[in-house]
């Protein structure tokens, strides 16, 4: 089962309606009226998406100045990812009828916190969620399950992080730079969060809204099949703030990608992704990416590039 937490921004339009980079607030995370602004547009957005079958359970001011987040319950993997394409275009027409421009672009303010994915996923068998970690007999399915996610992240992280701007991201604002997991602990790549019986769960932190969900899911769960399929071992945890941590700990974990052309050329030599993806898809993703790559590379004015051809449409 998958359930995804998805983030957002909410900017103010100009007098022609057109995006600003402007927030809509200044509010932090968990703060309420009235600096969180955003309050009754999430409102609007859960009772719509209720009506429409999808349902909410949480929605909270996040961290940056305009920045939501709403997470709605879990289901199989093609009606989650049905439900974040749903959820995105409701998001975005609603804050249209608040005179708003929605982003889901990973990173739209430099410096300030950027926009997460993250996948929240639990393992099921004969009905039951069988994800605990730590317990002899029944914990080794879920951790090689981790354990392939963990090994495998850097070949699928170019489908989860799809955009130049998606490593300016990551390594800040609580978004992971190493390849570790831990308890509770939000530097990490992979979290476990404090749970009980159906809630129980692993959630990968790294993915960012710019994925496509069907490939990103697909990626996730065919990473964590082969951890169980080859019976690999949990690494140990990573119980340190991997923000602040010395050099001494941080040095020996391997590292997520720090920018597309390394995440493409980890992706293309993978066995796993051809596994589990077409050839042609993979070929034409390849073929795109670096294609943009090459534009982004031209541009002087970074930050006008990213404006000018993402912003508005992620």
């Amino acid at each position: 089962m998958i359930g995804a937490e998805c983030e957002f921004y909410l900017f103010k339009t100009d007098e022609n309606g057109e995006p600003t980079t402007k927030p809509f607030d200044n509010g932090g995370y968990l703060d309420v009226s009235p600096l969180d602004k955003g309050e009754n547009v999430r409102r609007e957005i859960c009772l719509c998406l209720e009506e429409m079958g999808i349902r909410p359970e949480t929605s909270h001011h996040e961290q940056g100045p305009g920045q939501n987040e709403i997470d709605f319950k879990f289901s199989d993997a093609v009606n989650s990812a049905d439900n974040l394409i749903t959820f995105k275009q409701v998001v975005r027409s609603i804050a249209a009828r608040n005179g708003l421009f929605a982003s889901f672009a990973p990173k739209p303010l430099p410096g300030k916190s950027g926009s997460g994915l993250h996948i929240n996923i639990s393992l099921m068998k004969n009905g039951q969620n069988i994800f605990r970690l730590g317990e002899k007999e029944d914990s080794k399915i879920p951790e090689s399950f981790v354990a392939g996610v963990l090994q495998k992240i850097t070949e699928i992280t170019a489908f989860l992080n799809p955009i130049p701007n998606s490593y300016e991201r990551l390594g800040y604002f609580e978004a992971p730079k190493y390849v570790s997991w831990s308890y509770g602990n939000r530097s990490q790549l992979v979290r476990i969060p404090a749970a009980q019986k159906d809630r129980r769960r692993m959630e990968l932190r790294s993915p960012d809204p710019a994925t496509n969900p069907y490939l990103a899911f697909a990626l996730v769960i065919g990473a964590g099949m082969y951890g169980i399929e080859n019976n690999l071992e949990l690494p140990e945890s990573i119980n340190v703030d991997l923000y602040s941590a010395d050099e001494s700990i941080t040095g020996k974990l391997p590292r997520l990608p720090e920018n597309l052309e390394e995440a493409l050329r980890l992706a293309e030599k993978s066995d796993l992704v051809r596994s589990i993806l077409n050839e042609r898809v993979i070929e034409r993703f390849v073929e795109l990416k670096t294609k943009e790559l090459k534009e982004y590379d031209r541009a002087e004015d970074k930050y006008g590039h990213f404006i000018e051809n993402y912003f508005r449409v992620i």
